[in-house]
């Protein structure tokens, strides 16, 4: 159960679902109900198959591409921490390259479950690159199957944030969504700092060896 909530806390923290808050409501403020419930649904389920599809295939494209674990970490790392960097300045969507342009060609859109909301918001280089680097340490028939646990908790944890935005919005305020996504944003850095500082110990580690 350890590994379990410790990807379901990395995930949620990257994801951030609660800062994807504002952007869904501007984005879905002339839905209806059913078409909010849809759009929500939609979004959780493609977060959910890019992630899972992310999982597997992501040590192929390190092979491919010939990049060692630790490139990996380091990238990864800066990656999350500059999201970090996003959520805690209230720039989010910037960091997240969804800019004014992105929303209006999204409102003209009949599905947005996808793009932007799906990829990028949620579901970007962070989070995939997080997935990659631990099915590279854990990749027995247990670890897989708790990570496909992980990964659908945090799939139903967005459908059910984001099905519940505007009632969020309502009660909490902009500003207590920005004051909790700043605190997310701070856990956020620290996971991608500790990417990094593990990754720079194990090339570390390694030359000591080859001396």
């Amino acid at each position: 159960m350890d590994l379990f909530f410790y990807i379901f806390a990395a995930l949620f923290s990257v994801l951030n679902p609660i800062g994807a808050i504002p952007v869904f409501v501007g984005l879905t403020q002339d839905y209806t109900k059913p078409e909010l419930n849809k759009t929500a649904l939609w979004t959780a389920i493609n977060v959910f198959i890019i992630l899972v599809v992310s999982y597997f295939i992501g040590e192929y494209v390190l092979r491919f591409f010939g990049i060692s674990l630790e490139a990996l970490r380091i990238a990864g790392g800066l990656i999350i921490a500059n999201s970090g960097f996003g959520l805690l300045s209230g720039k989010v969507k910037k960091r997240k390259g969804i800019n004014k342009k992105v929303e209006s060609e999204a409102q003209e859109k009949q599905a947005i479950a996808l793009t932007p909301l799906a990829m990028p918001l949620l579901a970007g280089p962070g989070s995939i690159s997080l997935l990659i680097a631990f099915y590279q340490e854990h990749n027995n028939i247990a670890a897989i199957s708790i990570a496909i646990g992980a990964i659908l908790a945090v799939a139903l944890s967005i459908y059910l944030v984001l099905n519940s935005a505007h009632y969020l919005v309502k009660y909490l305020g902009e500003s207590g969504i920005v004051a909790i996504s700043r605190i997310v944003g701070f856990f956020v850095i620290a996971i991608g700092i500790q990417y990094i500082v593990n990754a720079v110990l194990k090339i570390i580690e390694v030359s000591h060896i080859l001396k």
